[in-house]
């Protein structure tokens, strides 16, 4: 994915589920979105079409939570979003809010720390990534931290996913994986695409 081309977002209207991965003042905070049909990509918000992802680095050390809500609200006004998975750990207050503003059938706390929740999420992505069934935009922070991934072993011949070092995130490629599980989640339990409302034409 290096060399891809960073393909565009969908069309607004487009039905997507949406993973987000909270930092404080270390690693990213990001959202991943995917559309029903697989393909799985970086949301752009804002005037400049600028990505979802905040480097603490970038602003003060502090990621900045009013600015993180504003690009959600516009992904709701712009897309059909379905599901949010949020990991919750520092955002716990964030996620409560977004539930309140969105529906809470929409916005799901998702903890990534739970190895019985997550590694099945992984395993799901790794084999429908190596089937074709998800596609990327090739965006380059994707690429970057989905490369940095490395395997970390737990008990029952399990594992989740964990940084080399410090220096080296993969909070965009969590988001990808969480938004895949909410995108396979409301598949399994029943989502269907909207119905275009028919007009019905009086004819004297």
């Amino acid at each position: 994915m290096p060399d891809q081309l960073w393909l565009p977002n969908p069309p607004d209207g487009t039905a997507i589920c949406l993973g987000f991965d909270g930092s404080v003042n270390n690693d990213h905070t990001a959202f991943g979105a995917e559309t029903m049909d697989g393909y799985s990509f970086t949301p752009r918000w804002g005037p400049n079409s600028v990505a979802t992802h905040w480097n603490p680095i970038e602003h003060g050390e502090r990621i900045p939570h009013s600015e993180v809500e504003t690009a959600l609200g516009e992904m709701f006004d712009r897309f059909e979003v379905v599901r949010v998975y949020c990991d919750p750990q520092d955002w716990e207050t964030d996620i409560e809010a977004w539930a309140l503003a969105h529906g809470e059938e929409k916005v799901v706390q998702w903890p990534t720390n739970k190895v019985e929740r997550m590694y099945p999420a992984i395993r799901r992505f790794e084999a429908d990534l190596r089937e074709g069934l998800i596609r990327h935009d090739g965006c380059p922070v994707a690429a970057a931290h989905i490369g940095n991934a490395k395997k970390v072993g737990k008990p029952g011949q399990k594992y989740l996913l964990g940084k080399p070092n410090e220096t080296q995130k993969i909070d965009v490629a969590m988001t990808r994986i969480i938004a895949h599980e909410a995108k396979s989640d409301a598949l399994a339990a029943g989502w269907e695409p909207r119905r275009p409302r028919r007009v019905r034409v009086w004819r004297g």
